[in-house]
């Protein structure tokens, strides 16, 4: 005979039987979300639950496939302010909803016809499952409005601007201070200009000691200055505080300092500026923290400190992965160095970041690459035009970065001559795109089919302080050449 409690027990029997149903409520409503109310509950709520699951995923598949076959869609998906809110808020409501089915799957299971270890068993998972789901849910919630804030806060809202002959060309400026200084005489400026198509980038960067340069014709500072900027100690990095003292010249321009400079920056190279980033240059450290790091190759010995103060350490020579303050540093240092090496450093550390940012890094330290970005960069490229910018982010990594500084030896930055360097920046831009011209070898018959003459190689240029090979009497690499990772 058996008795009370044992496995023959009906009533025990029937307690598993109702506990196994609870469960199994509960993992239909993990894996179908309705699909408990459609067998033993609301058939109608069961039915909107499955129509609303089963179209969610389909939208889902469908933004994948899109994404898939049109990277332009993925970039837009990210970066749309309306797109995102509507993530958002889907994201948030699926939670709650969600949450609601789990809690209304365990009413059905009938907890109080069970056991009372099978009824807390049964409130357990039921918990743990409502509060996973919905936990995941609303993170993910979260991350899309931190996206959404960040866009909304780091990008402008103005119109956007065409390309100039194909190409997009950004104007960089790089504070080099605390906050008192943020703002107020970049101490680096370097032009991007991307082809609208291909990626294909050019860095043309500007030293900030450069003088008696000419400003765009019919700008503002032209009509001021309409034989250049030869006031007395008038460098290029002084154009932004001129203009702030004479604000009543620019009208109600938002930011004078800035027109100012481009007017400068477009004088100089000819190129006519789409958009302009202001780039904290202390606050890249925390970007550099953000992502774990970069990997640059640091040819000598980089002073730490300097500046004003002493120099108390050092960034040793070889391959290594370097902090962000140590990055810093690598980009700002000037004891025992020139400007234009540092210059040539900064460029190294634009390829570096531009070869090692890759999406799983971004997304694994999304949070931490928001909130620093935030502090880093003021720009006002318009949230519109993100995902255009993003895509040609990713096609510019994989190809080579030609780089152009106006500097000595190739140019006077004193008595600059502008049709040099107009003449170079256009050169250097049409050597990029491949529209160079070529000379052809020609055999003495006239045909071109000769073999090329042996060229002698040159010399390479001894490594002095920073990242590229050179000397301020050779040129340094970084400075002018076609593939920026092999000068660096």
């Amino acid at each position: 005979m058996s008795g009370p409690g044992t496995l023959t027990d009906p009533q025990e029997r029937a307690a598993r039987v109702r506990f196994r149903r609870a469960v199994s409520l509960m993992a239909m409503t993990l894996v179908l979300p309705g699909s408990a109310q459609l067998a033993c509950g609301n058939r109608r709520v069961g039915r909107a639950a499955l129509r609303t699951w089963f179209a969610l995923i389909a939208i889902a598949i469908g933004c994948l496939l899109v994404a898939a076959l049109h990277r332009e869609f993925a970039f837009w998906l990210v970066s749309d302010l309306a797109a995102l809110q509507v993530v958002r808020i889907a994201l948030m409501a699926l939670a709650v909803g969600w949450a609601a089915l789990f809690v209304d799957a365990w009413r059905l299971g009938q907890p109080l016809s069970l056991q009372m270890g099978h009824r807390r068993a049964a409130v357990g998972i039921n918990g743990i499952l409502c509060f996973s789901v919905a936990a995941v849910l609303l993170f993910g919630a979260h991350l899309v409005g931190v996206q959404r804030d960040f866009i909304q806060t780091m990008f402008g809202s103005g119109d956007a601007s065409g390309a100039h002959d194909g190409r997009y060309n950004v104007l960089l400026m790089g504070g080099d201070s605390g906050v008192d200084r943020w703002g107020l005489r970049p101490d680096s400026l370097t032009v991007a200009s991307i082809d609208a198509e291909t990626g294909k980038t050019v860095l043309v960067s500007l030293p900030r000691n450069m003088q008696n340069f000419p400003f765009r014709r019919g700008s503002v500072m032209h009509e001021q200055f309409p034989q250049g900027f030869d006031c007395e100690h008038c460098m290029l990095n002084g154009v932004y505080t001129w203009a702030l003292d004479n604000k009543e010249l620019f009208g109600k321009a938002k930011n004078p300092g800035v027109d100012a400079t481009i007017m400068a920056v477009e004088g100089i190279t000819g190129l006519k500026i789409n958009y302009w980033a202001m780039v904290n240059l202390k606050g890249f450290r925390n970007l550099v923290d953000a992502v774990g790091g970069v990997t640059l190759n640091v040819r000598s010995r980089i002073p730490i400190g300097g500046l004003g103060s002493d120099v108390y350490d050092y960034i040793e020579p070889g391959k290594q992965k370097l902090t962000g303050f140590q990055t810093q540093w690598y980009a700002r240092a000037r004891e025992g160095s020139d400007d234009y090496s540092r210059m040539a450093r900064q460029k190294c550390i634009m390829g570096a970041m531009l070869d090692q940012l890759d999406p799983t890094v971004v997304l694994k330290n999304f949070q931490k690459i928001a909130q620093a970005s935030s502090a880093l960069l003021t720009t006002n490229i318009p949230a519109s035009e993100v995902d255009r910018f993003i895509g040609l982010a990713l096609k510019a990594k994989d190809q080579k970065v030609a780089t152009l500084s106006i500097v000595p030896p190739m140019f006077d930055t004193y008595e600059p001559d502008a049709k040099l360097i107009r003449s170079k920046v256009a050169e250097t831009v049409d050597a990029a795109e491949g529209d160079a011209p070529k000379a052809e070898p020609a055999s003495d018959d006239g045909s071109s089919d000769a073999k090329p003459a042996k060229t002698k190689k040159p010399k390479q240029p001894e490594a002095v302080t920073g990242g590229s090979v050179g000397s301020l009497g050779d040129g340094y690499a970084a400075n002018e050449s076609q593939d920026l990772d092999a000068a660096c």
